[in-house]
């Protein structure tokens, strides 16, 4: 099986817990969700947040459950509050 890397961008809140230059290698077809875990699983401290995340491919919110199949770019959105 074929392996692809995997960029972690992250704006708001879930930046301050996560490294500027996170990226990962993995499977392709592992889906957003797989990829979450093994952040989650390097940085514990980052679960709560990332559970509240949008996840962006591009300009699109992509569901958790989309499968990866080349080299991204997967951007965590942090809620925001305010009105």
């Amino acid at each position: 099986m074929s392996q692809i890397t995997i960029k972690i961008e992250s704006f708001g809140a879930i930046e301050r817990l996560l490294p500027a230059n996170l990226s990962l290698t993995c499977f392709v077809q592992q889906s957003i969700a797989e990829v979450l875990q093994q952040v989650t699983d390097q940085f514990p401290e980052s679960f709560s947040m990332l559970q509240r995340c949008a996840c962006a491919i591009g300009e699109d919110i992509v569901p958790r459950q989309t499968a990866l199949i080349q080299d991204s770019t997967v951007v965590l959105l942090s809620p925001v509050a305010g009105g």
